[in-house]
């Protein structure tokens, strides 16, 4: 199988609208975006169904709970829970983000495009979106411009507990579109990705009803068919959503900061989400060195992510891959 021979992605621009970065003084409240002004049509069904991605689940956990009252929860609704949330979990950290973002490593075209799927199939936005705004939020970490910095409202207690809901969730109520063409243009003019992106409200059909479709075949009943529907579907996407989001918030609020990181970024190592993030939440490394294929470089920092794409470089399928080096962790390493 051959290895694509495309470029790393692009160094992300500034922002021509935002303020220069000695202009932040880390503590005070982000300025305004802008003029505020009602909201659109289109505006209003963003956020109407950006509600109904975030509420669905806890409806589909509460019913899941009024259905299995008193009752064991199917075998075949954990394996297929374990089965799909690895497979897209992998296909956002692996895929979308330490590939398609950074650049980390290069992968041959089928696996760069079931990775693109994988990752599409969690409920977190297209392919180029979602990559658009993580690079976005790595050229302004938490400082004017990051789409969702906990630190948006400043550093007192109030500002803090209201943007840490920002980073969690609420930055997604606010439609605040991030350019493409500015942020991802290597991923606009890739046909396969373009065309994963374009497929996005299909792959969110299908990763709720691979789960009904499977249950009911595994379980012979439309019963095994919903309950798998409720656990491998709804309440996997749930999860694997807000262990997302919380890299976002907590792990620039919570935890260990080990290494350097640029002045204004408060990326943290938080190791209780490691392994449901597969690796993700060893967040000061990757603001340290985003491009390293390897968040977890200390003892004991489990991995998930580098091991799946360290299995992958030995069957061939990627290569080129940025393993970090002795040097290169000591460098930024607090002294």
């Amino acid at each position: 199988m051959s290895l694509v021979s495309g470029t790393r992605p692009p160094a992300s621009p500034p922002l021509t609208d935002q303020p220069p970065p000695e202009s932040y003084d880390g503590t005070s409240p982000f300025p305004p975006d802008g003029p505020q002004r009602g909201r659109s049509g289109g505006e209003r069904l963003y956020v109407m169904v950006t509600a109904l991605i975030v509420a669905l689940p806890f409806v589909a956990l509460g019913l899941a709970g009024w259905l299995l009252w008193g009752r064991l929860v199917h075998p075949v609704d954990v394996l297929l829970f374990a089965v799909f949330y690895v497979v897209t979990g992998l296909g956002v950290t692996v895929g979308f983000h330490r590939g398609l973002t950074h650049g980390s490593y290069r992968a041959a075209r089928p696996l760069r495009y079931a990775l693109a799927v994988a990752g599409s199939m969690s409920f977190q936005g297209d392919v180029i979106g979602w990559v658009a705004t993580h690079r976005r939020h790595h050229a302004f970490t938490d400082r004017p411009g990051d789409p969702h910095s906990p630190y948006r409202y400043g550093t007192r207690l109030r500002g803090q507990l209201r943007g840490l809901l920002h980073a969690h969730v609420g930055w997604l109520f606010r439609n605040e579109q991030t350019p493409a063409e500015r942020y991802a243009p290597d991923l606009l003019a890739d046909r396969d990705i373009r065309a994963v992106s374009r497929a996005f409200p299909m792959l969110c059909v299908l990763t709720l009803a691979l789960p009904f479709g499977l249950g009911w075949a595994i379980g012979g009943s439309w019963l095994y068919g919903v309950t798998a529907l409720l656990w491998a579907g709804i309440v996997r996407v749930a999860l694997l959503q807000h262990v997302t989001w919380s890299v976002n918030s907590l792990c620039h609020m919570i935890g260990e900061r080990p290494f350097r990181t640029r002045r204004h970024d408060r990326a943290t190592n938080l190791w209780p989400l490691a392994l449901l993030s597969f690796g993700e939440s060893w967040h000061n490394l990757h603001h340290a060195d985003p491009t390293s294929a390897r968040h977890g470089v200390d003892r004991g920092q489990v991995d998930p992510s580098a091991a799946a794409i360290r299995l992958f470089e030995r069957l061939g399928w990627v290569d080129d891959v940025r393993w970090p080096t002795r040097s290169r962790i000591a460098a930024r390493r607090r002294s």
